[in-house]
């Protein structure tokens, strides 16, 4: 599949609206967003995870049992948990999206 052109503001929900790693962390939840599959970004709470530093990485984390997912956040000694909502209906469906997103990813973070 090819991003479509939806936009992150439409697909943004919850509480929590801020997403770590600026230019870039927007970049990929666009890209994210830009998912047929994905219906929703739901941003979780900042939170530092110890001392150790470093630059930004994003990755996509394995489904739910409902083909949810989990978009993951790391830069410096920060990190955040972006829930993603998908059209996915199993884990099977939902582990399928998770390749792809982290393909796209990859591609676009040059890793």
């Amino acid at each position: 599949m090819s991003p479509h052109p939806d936009s992150l503001k439409s697909k943004l929900g919850g509480i929590h609206t801020t997403i770590i790693g600026d230019r870039k962390g927007r970049r990929i939840a666009s890209l994210v967003a830009s998912h047929a599959s994905v219906k929703k970004l739901i941003p979780g709470v900042i939170q530092s995870k110890g001392p150790s530093g470093g630059s930004f990485r994003a990755k996509v984390l394995r489904p739910d049992s409902r083909g949810n997912l989990r978009l993951l956040f790391t830069q410096g000694t920060s990190y955040q948990e972006i829930i993603l909502v998908t059209t996915a209906s199993d884990l099977a469906e939902g582990e399928a999206v998770s390749d792809e997103l982290n393909a796209w990813i990859e591609k676009e973070l040059g890793e």
